[in-house]
Order: C-alpha cells, then structure tokens, then sequence
C-alpha cells in the first residue's frame, strides 16, 4: 500500500515540477553491437560465443570532452568488453556501436599475461585531472560460475594519453568472496593531483575503500550506516518484484569546506536515508575500524535524512555549483535532486524526470564539467529476472543542464520550501 502511496505523490509531483520530460534522449538501443575491426572478426567472435550480444548490458556511464564512457558488466558469457566509450563528434545515428576502452587488448580475457587487462568494471569517474577511474572486481560470468580473471584493483587511466597510469591491487584479506563494487569516486585535494584519494564502497561487505596516491596505500572503512535497511530491501520496478540485501553504493562530495575537506555523502541501495561523513575522517589511515568501542568515531557519521519508503538509489551526484545532489529512485522510474543548502527531508526532495517506460531502471546518473547531467536507463530488473524484449527500446542515454532540470523544483535556488511540493 505505501509503494502506490508514494508512486500516486510522485505522480503529482511530476505533473506539478516537471509537467513536461524536458530530458533530451541522446542514444537509444533495443540491443547494443560494438564497433569491430572488420565484419570477420565480427562473426568470428560470435561464432566462437565470445561475443553473445543479448548478454551485454550497459550499467554506468560518465562524460570527458567527446568521449562518453559506457560499462559493461561481465554479468553472463560473451560480454565483449566492461569499458567502452562512443565518440560524441563521430556518432552520426541514434543507436551508435561502442567502441572498447583503451584498446581491444585490454578487453581480451584469453591471454590474461599480456597487458593491463579489465574484466569487471559496474561504474566510473573522471576526476579534475582528466584522469579515469575504475574499480575492477576481477571476476566475470558474475551470475553463472563467476570466473576469477585476476586481483581486484583500481586502475587509473590518463585520458590525454589514454594509457594507465596508477594501477594498485586490493588484498585478498580485505575483501570476500560476495564483494561487489558498485561504484567508485575520486577526490583530489586543493587542485593537487598527486593529493588523491579514491573511495570505492563494497555493496556486499558493507565497506568502503580508500585509496590514496601519494601514500600508495588503501585501507577499509567500516560503519553501520555502511549496511541495507531491513526494512528497505522489498522492491517493485514496474512489474517486478525482488528482494536485495546491497549496502553502501551511491557516493557523492560536497564542495570543500573550510577545513579543506569535504562531506562524503552516502547511501546504501536498500535504504531509503542519505549519511554523510567529512573525507578528513575517512582519510585517516591510521584509525582501527575494526574497535567496536571507539563511540567518537562512530558518532562522526551522520544521517543527513529520510526520503520516505520505497525511495531506493543506486548512486548519486552533486553539481558542485548549484550543490544539488541528483540521485535516481529505482521503485519510481525517476531522478530526484536535493538542494544541499536545504535540510533533508521528504519535503525537499524533488523530482527532475519520471517515466515509467523511458526511466525503467534508471542505473547511473552524472554531471559533467560543463554543468550537464547524463543518465542511464537499461531495464536491468528485465535482464535479471525476467526476458529483455529486444524488439523495443531497452537502454537509453539522457542529458539536459543542470538549470534546466531543477527549474521550478524545490532544488532551485530561492524556492519556496514551504510549499512542501514533493508530498503535497
């Protein structure tokens, strides 16, 4: 009774904020191909069932200068590559092929000795050094026999060379063998890049990590607030139903503030409150996080606030300028925003798009350098628990700018908060 609750109040919030989807639909695909050296290699990957196009599914996305950056998870066999990019001069249809990144090389699993090799990476980030980042799992075939490629590692690449350049490896003691890596964010302090720090949150081992440059050193974070609600893991997108146990995955910073450091605002996908706590904190290599009596470092962990019941995110981002988070809302077929300059609360919320049909399963969102939001939808409960009809649209690649989303929402600067839109 509460999802249609909320789904009828978020219904009225897009008729009164949004009245019209004013998200520009840039690419769109029933099923994704990839721009192979020639026709042969082609088919000859698909004969060998390397290349099995209905088990690709894109999942994150981010944007630097022409390259818009698609991930691939390896979820089933015949995954071709887990990072890809489409060139944004280039792309002359509607549904363009995607094209590994950096190389085809890297992509290529049979010969695991040549190379810096990607086998899993879920999301993405390009920092303000025009670095890319990612975290690589390691393991493919993640829903059948979840094959072991290599160690679990960041991997930092240039994007002015498209070479790596830092590559670092994740202990076998600090993760487990459920360890998912949802995401992952970097933060580089006062315009230095070699002042870098690199949080990645495990969803299944309720931890985040943290990876600094100039140290060449990670360490594990660990915090309640770090797990799933219990009361949050039933979810309804569209005609499905499941239940997921996922903790922290949506990551997202606020500007510096006076101390230099910034908040860290966070959020398990089953839950339904945004966290926050300073970078100073997670920073501090030398904190034992596995004492279970240190009250005052518990306590530096806040809860921001609650967004109301079935308000499920599988990540989050903030628009430095404004300082309005977007996050997705994965039971409403919707992006919200949050001012947070605001309290955080069911009353200022807002929605920026909603639709049941082209926002099913809306799976990353960003801002990019030029103050555009990106976002990806791609049906993922359908590939998961049910069948992808291939013969309709099933993945969609949005933008607008930022100005334009939060107009007339609660987010936009000098609203009228009390009006209480979001639940009236």
């Amino acid at each position: 009774m509460q999802i249609l609750v909320n789904t009828i109040l978020l219904m009225c919030v897009w008729w009164v904020q949004c009245q019209v989807n004013k998200f520009e639909e840039v690419f769109s695909w029933n099923i994704v191909d990839f721009q192979y050296a020639s026709v042969a290699a082609r088919e000859k990957a698909i004969k060998n069932r390397h290349f099995i196009r209905e088990n690709n599914q894109p999942l994150g996305l981010e944007v630097w200068r022409n390259k818009l950056f698609v991930t691939f998870p390896p979820w089933r066999p015949g995954t071709v590559a887990t990072l890809t990019y489409i060139d944004l001069e280039k792309a002359n249809t509607k549904s363009p092929k995607f094209i590994p990144y950096p190389n085809w090389e890297t992509h290529d699993l049979r010969n695991t000795t040549k190379g810096n090799k990607l086998a899993n990476v879920i999301r993405l980030h390009v920092d303000i050094c025009d670095r890319l980042w990612v975290a690589d799992r390691g393991i493919i075939n993640i829903l059948t026999t979840r094959d072991k490629i290599h160690d679990a590692k960041i991997v930092g690449y240039d994007l002015k060379t498209d070479r790596v350049f830092k590559q670092h490896s994740l202990p076998d003691d600090a993760i487990n063998v459920n360890s998912f890596f949802g995401n992952i964010l970097a933060d580089v302090s006062g315009n230095d890049c070699s002042k870098t720090h690199v949080y990645v949150p495990d969803l299944r081992a309720n931890a985040i990590f943290v990876y600094s440059i100039e140290l060449n050193r990670i360490w594990r974070v660990e915090h309640h607030y770090f797990h799933f609600d219990p009361l949050s893991g039933d979810y309804l997108v569209g005609d499905t139903t499941f239940q997921w146990t996922d903790g922290v995955i949506g990551v997202s910073l606020s500007r510096p503030r006076p101390d230099g450091y910034r908040l860290l605002y966070f959020t398990p996908m089953s839950s339904s409150r945004l966290y926050s706590v300073s970078t100073k904190v997670l920073q501090d290599y030398t904190v034992d996080w596995s004492a279970w009596n240190n009250t005052a470092l518990f306590h530096q962990f806040q809860v921001v606030g609650y967004r109301g019941q079935f308000m499920q995110s599988t990540t989050s981002t903030i628009d430095e300028n404004t300082g309005v988070l977007f996050y997705t809302l994965l039971c409403q077929d919707a992006i919200a925003c949050w001012n947070s300059q605001s309290e955080y609360n069911m009353n200022t919320q807002g929605i920026v798009a909603q639709d049941s049909k082209r926002f099913s399963y809306t799976n990353d969102v960003k801002v990019d350098k030029n103050g555009m939001i990106w976002a990806l939808s791609d049906r993922l409960h359908e590939y998961l628990f049910n069948k992808m009809n291939y013969s309709e649209i099933n993945f969609r690649i949005f933008r607008i700018p930022v100005m334009a989303a939060i107009q007339g929402t609660v987010c936009e600067k000098g609203f009228l908060q009390s009006q209480d839109v979001m639940w009236k």
